[in-house]
């Protein structure tokens, strides 16, 4: 959730800082800072809230050619300048940045010796116990290693030495943490979107591995103190994607790039022949193995609800889906022979991240269905899929939720063409069918804003409700509401409403009802009827070929298996508008953050 970049060149680079944590801005977070290393030392500049906040306290008349910034989310103490990050020695000799959580602060807090924390956080811990081991005789390499043995839980930091401006000090374990390659300088970033302007060649660092970073010279070691080699990869993204353009929001630019997404998934997964073809292993893995257990958090979490309906009604594969928080303590009874598909957005997320260590140690295989291929997730499961979907911006997912699905519908079909099962239908033209469709209601955006308008103006709470496939959707339609409006939010079983849920239903209550499935269309829509005699303002919205006169919004028809990918376009604007019109922060929403890299 939190940032850090570095540089290490010949250039100032206070600019090159704040451009970087500008571009980790999405990612969420409470506070920022930077640090300068020069000849007269190390300068700290940092602020509660925006990176703007930060530039406006920041002397330009300080300058130096080794720095590292950070955008902190608060886990360890308020959200105040006090507790952001960089944190300094108390001789102010070293600084430090850091993400994760030290799950023993407060007895590493015990081993420090006459000195007085200026913080209540956990980072502080680190950099004070660095400087009393340099302080007891240790090279500051030694004690750099032997306070990362001390240390429990996730960490990715760079420190800084006041007295050596030709080094920074790298360690990672559970957090990402990436070094960038350049001519003549090296950085370092949690995200290598945020240094793509500087370099697009990185090298990625492992768990309990540390590494020393100077000008023209990168050397890896694990905490044995042991050379490690390891060749850079390249990041394919362009940085152009990541601007945006001429859109009030980036949520609005990333919801109505989906069709294009749609067809570039299906660009990317076709043979010249036009057949889908996916990696040969990931298929045997997933014809053999007696059940799919997919892992996700969130909006991931949603997709993988479509995904178990497509696997087990297209492939005729049985599938389970887990929040991953959940299934990392506590585990169900698994089957013979299981295969797990970890669905991550950013392959970042750190409660999946555990369940992938703990099933590996296990000795099962996984698949990674993420939009960041170089990415935590990605370079630790067995295999990947990518999405394909572009930088994704906003903190509420919109293209990349249609993307997993997608994919997770070509998958499902290719497995049951490999079983010589009959699917029905030729799944690249339904798709190309939904892309089409996807377009058909962000045409029609602005009436989507007057229904967002009529129904949640002045709404405290929302009620969405639909059965079968339908039911998976309006879960991802609530959370992309409370996301980002803050109105609460739920999404319901229509048949559930009975058991309880309708004791909540007073005069002007909103609430969404989804209708795409033929076999359901008329319990949906009687469970409308139900919510309206309490006196609820009710919102139908339905697909064509299964639409009433009195449904607010219809649209275009496409395959019952496939209406999630445009179902959702409407909810998604339906939330982006009350956001809107409540004056909140579309793309940056309090409290939440794009990249959850702490449990």
């Amino acid at each position: 959730m939190c940032g850090i970049v570095g540089y290490i060149g010949i250039n100032n680079a206070t600019e090159i800082l704040l451009k970087g944590l500008e571009k980790l801005e999405y990612r969420g977070y409470d506070s920022a800072g930077i640090a300068l290393l020069n000849k007269q030392g190390i300068h700290t500049f940092k602020e509660k809230g925006r990176i703007a906040n930060l530039r406006e306290h920041i002397d330009l008349t300080i300058e130096g050619t080794t720095g590292i910034g950070h955008t902190r989310w608060a886990t360890h103490g308020a959200p105040n300048r006090m507790n952001a990050h960089p944190h300094s020695s108390k001789s102010g000799r070293f600084t430090l940045v850091h993400n994760g959580v030290i799950e023993n602060a407060a007895e590493l807090k015990g081993k420090l010796l006459h000195v007085q924390l200026k913080s209540d956080t956990d980072t502080e811990v680190i950099v004070q116990l660095i400087e009393q081991s340099v302080n007891e005789g240790c090279t500051v390499e030694a004690a750099f290693r032997t306070t990362l043995e001390k240390l429990q839980g996730s960490y990715a930091i760079v420190l800084l030495d006041s007295q050596d401006d030709g080094t920074m000090y790298v360690a990672k374990n559970k957090s990402p943490l990436l070094i960038g390659l350049g001519e003549g300088f090296n950085v370092v970033a949690s995200d290598a979107m945020a240094m793509l302007e500087q370099t697009n060649r990185f090298i990625e660092i492992m768990d309990e591995e540390m590494a020393f970073v100077k000008q023209n010279k990168v050397s890896i070691k694990n905490l044995a103190g042991e050379t490690v080699e390891r060749n850079p990869f390249t990041v394919e993204f362009n940085v152009n994607d990541i601007e945006k353009g001429t859109y009030p929001h980036y949520m609005l630019k990333e919801i109505e790039e989906q069709p294009a997404v749609i067809r570039q998934i299906i660009s990317h997964y076709q043979d010249k022949d036009g057949m889908i073809q996916f990696d040969q292993a990931i298929q045997k893995e997933i014809v053999e193995a007696d059940r799919l257990y997919i892992i996700a958090c969130g909006t991931s979490y949603h997709a993988g609800l479509i995904g178990k309906q497509l696997f087990e009604h297209v492939a005729h594969k049985p599938t389970e889906v887990h929040v991953a928080s959940e299934f990392l303590y506590n585990m169900p009874l698994l089957s013979e022979k299981p295969l797990f598909i970890f669905i991550s957005q950013s392959g970042e997320t750190a409660d999946s991240r555990g369940v992938l260590v703990k099933i590996k140690q296990l000795g099962y295989k996984a698949i990674t269905i993420t939009n960041v291929p170089g990415s935590t997730l990605s370079r630790e499961a067995d295999y990947t899929l990518h999405t394909h979907a572009g930088p994704e911006i906003a903190v509420a997912s919109t293209k990349a939720y249609t993307a997993q699905m997608a994919v997770l519908a070509l998958l499902s079909a290719q497995v049951a063409t490999l079983n010589q099962f009959e699917i029905g239908f030729d799944p690249v033209q339904e798709l190309s069918i939904v892309a089409n469709a996807m377009e058909s209601v962000i045409d029609k955006k602005e009436k989507i804003e007057e229904i967002s308008r009529g129904i949640l103006s002045i709404s405290r709470n929302c009620f969405f409700i639909g059965r079968g496939i339908d039911y998976a959707v309006c879960l991802e339609g609530a959370l992309k509401l409370k996301e980002i409006s803050y109105i609460q939010a739920e999404g319901f079983a229509g048949g559930e409403l009975k058991h309880g849920t309708i004791a909540l239903i007073e005069k002007n209550t909103p609430v969404i009802a989804l209708a795409s499935q033929e076999h359901v269309n008329g319990s949906i829509r009687s469970n409308v009827k139900e919510v309206e005699a309490r006196g609820a303002n009710t919102c139908i919205i339905s697909m064509e070929g299964l639409d009433r006169n009195d449904d607010r919004f219809v649209f275009p028809r496409v395959h019952k298996l496939l209406t999630p990918l445009a179902a959702i376009i409407p909810f998604q604007l339906i939330a982006y508008y009350a956001a809107l019109h409540r004056g909140c922060d579309v793309d940056k929403p309090r409290n939440l953050a794009k990249s959850v890299t702490v449990e």
